[in-house]
């Protein structure tokens, strides 16, 4: 009894050191492929809460399961079920940042258009309210209430948002707080700030509330243009902010012209002379049409009568000439860099119609080509992203390249296991081409150059007898031809015809730019390899070999004629074949030529 037990107790110790020594061994090979590729997850669970812990009394004294259920429990683990906060909660709770990055940081954007806004609001209005007669008493204060709303919005920009402002010094993003205070002290726009917040409102004590004293209001620009440059960063079709923005400024002199008009007719006396305002109708809108006719020239204008109303005449024409030449060649430009693209997808179309009516090709190519450069143009918005991409920094093209690429590519099968860096750079190496429908990607017996990667679209593979019959419809995200950039000695030859069905899209690895990446990758080459040699040799398997269970035989193989009895068939017919062993040998070679 004592020998069973022992031996049982020997054999359980013995399952138990085999199960640890198997599970160590799975660890290992998590931790190397982790190792490897970074990618890769951690299959290992959460871990559980001990009953001890989950029993735990809570610091005020109850246990967690005696709160009630309406409480709110809040917990920022990824494993835990929680209630978002109260939006009056988070609020409380919020934290103004100590930095603020003005080139990415959306708040500061939205925050530049509040000052903006109330500069805005003193360019446009300090002209009207000083022309013509719509602040009176009866109203003056709802004018007050929003003027020192404006200044409260300009004191707040000083105070909290340009001193948190970082910037680079010496190639390093400065985030001291005394640091950036101290910066924005010397620099040009604190003194512009200030300057545009000169307190003239005392003078209304003694002159009556006059808005040119608001004037300075308006000496705050740099806003204005900080604004429109963050403005363009984020917006995906800046051009036309731009054509908005251009057509405020032509706006903007009618306004400032339209107000001097009024102002100019109430010095002569209103109605006096043909040429003055003569105070009918809606002012502004009667003064504003007398400025357009003026600065874009259009004549039919009553002749000015007295010299002031000649020299009022004469330098409105000057600045009318001036102004609207330059909003014209402001407005070509603005146009001119958002139909760039366009213009040069034309220009291509053109000079290739040209060559090839030159050398009179068939109208048939001469379509075909028309509709890659329509579709190619519209699919992308470009003829080449090359183009586009070769001004940025390696790092740059690096990190769109993983975005576009990296999933599609990390799955094909041939790349399983090589170097990350090796793939990162074969991204960069990757060229996109756009097939038409029933274009050929490759054809069968060709020599493969090139690996295909499907970004959108579908391409047939062809075969059969008459070779026109769909073996397979690849989508996509599919990947062909990867065999052959690493095979040789006749293994780079393409075994299928690939015809794109309808428009796809493709990227193509060649096998030049492989090779090159490879030579600094001399573990992944080794791999690379390995792997083509064994794929090959699957692909190039007869179908007999496999051994398929549906691969039923009519006629089952002969067994292999065993050595000893083939010794003694030979040395019966070197003794001349008599005997039932030569009868047997002259059977065995007829039923070898039946099968052959």
């Amino acid at each position: 009894r004592i020998g069973s037990a022992s031996s049982l107790s020997s054999a359980t110790i013995n399952t138990r050191l085999q199960e640890l020594v198997r599970l160590f061994k799975e660890r290992t090979e998590k931790v190397k492929e982790k190792l490897i590729d970074s990618d890769v997850t951690s299959d290992d669970e959460s871990p559980v809460a001990s009953p001890a812990a989950a029993a735990a009394p809570a610091p005020g004294g109850e246990l967690e399961g005696d709160k009630p259920l309406g409480d709110d429990h809040y917990c920022e683990m990824l494993c835990c079920t929680f209630k978002r906060r109260p939006w009056l909660q988070h609020l409380k709770s919020y934290q103004f940042p100590s930095s603020i990055d003005p080139l990415t940081n959306l708040m500061y954007v939205l925050w530049l258009f509040f000052v903006v806004m109330a500069w805005n609001w003193n360019c446009w209005l300090i002209p009207v309210r000083w022309a013509f007669p719509y602040q009176t008493p009866a109203n003056i204060h709802y004018w007050l209430l929003v003027d020192y709303l404006c200044d409260l919005i300009y004191l707040l920009d000083i105070l909290i948002f340009q001193t948190r402002l970082q910037f680079v010094q010496g190639g390093d993003i400065i985030t001291d707080k005394k640091a950036m205070k101290e910066n924005y002290l010397r620099s040009q726009r604190f003194k512009m700030d200030v300057l545009c917040l000169l307190p003239l409102d005392f003078f209304y004590f003694k002159v009556g509330v006059n808005p040119l004293l608001r004037f300075p209001r308006c000496l705050k620009y740099m806003a204005f243009f900080e604004f429109n440059n963050r403005l363009e960063a984020i917006l995906t079709k800046a051009y036309i902010y731009r054509v908005i923005r251009t057509t405020a400024y032509l706006l903007y002199s009618l306004h400032v012209n339209s107000c001097l008009y009024y102002w100019a007719s109430a010095y002569e006396g209103l109605g006096s002379t043909t040429w003055v305002y003569d105070g009918e109708g809606n002012s502004y809108i009667r003064c504003y049409y007398w400025a357009v006719k003026t600065l874009i020239t259009i004549g039919g204008l009553p002749d000015p009568k007295t010299l002031f109303e000649i020299v009022f005449q004469l330098l409105n024409y000057f600045t009318g000439v001036f102004a609207f030449s330059v909003m014209i060649g402001q407005m070509r430009d603005v146009v001119g860099a958002a139909t760039a693209g366009q213009t040069y997808y034309r220009s291509c179309m053109d000079s290739t119609i040209k060559y090839m009516n030159f050398y009179r090709i068939p109208r048939a190519v001469q379509n075909r080509v028309k509709t890659w450069y329509e579709y190619t143009w519209h699919s992308q918005g470009m003829l080449d992203e090359s183009e586009l991409l070769v001004q940025l920094p390696d790092k740059m093209r690096l990190d769109i390249a993983i975005d576009v690429n990296y999933n599609i590519v990390s799955k094909v099968a041939l790349f399983q296991g090589c170097d990350r860096q090796m793939i990162f750079d074969m991204l960069k190496r990757l060229r996109s081409v756009v097939y038409l429908p029933n274009d050929f990607v490759c054809k069968k017996g060709e020599i493969g150059r090139e690996m295909y990667i499907i970004q959108a679209g579908q391409v047939q593979v062809l075969g059969g007898p008459d070779g026109k019959s769909v073996l397979v419809t690849l989508k996509a995200g599919s990947v062909f031809g990867e065999i052959s950039l690493l095979a040789a000695g006749g293994g780079n030859r393409r075994t299928a015809n690939v015809v794109a069905h309808g428009f796809a899209n493709l990227f193509i690895l060649e096998k030049k730019d492989l090779n090159e990446i490879l030579v600094h990758y001399p573990e992944s080459q080794k791999l690379l390899r390995k792997k083509a040699k064994k794929m090959l040799r699957s692909n190039n398997k007869p179908k007999d070999e496999k051994g398929g269970p549906g691969d039923a035989l009519v006629i089952p193989p002969k067994a292999e004629t065993p050595k000893l009895f083939r010794a003694a068939l030979a040395a019966t017919g070197r003794m001349g074949g008599k005997g039932p062993l030569g009868r047997l040998r002259w059977r065995l070679k007829e039923l070898q030529e039946l099968q052959a």
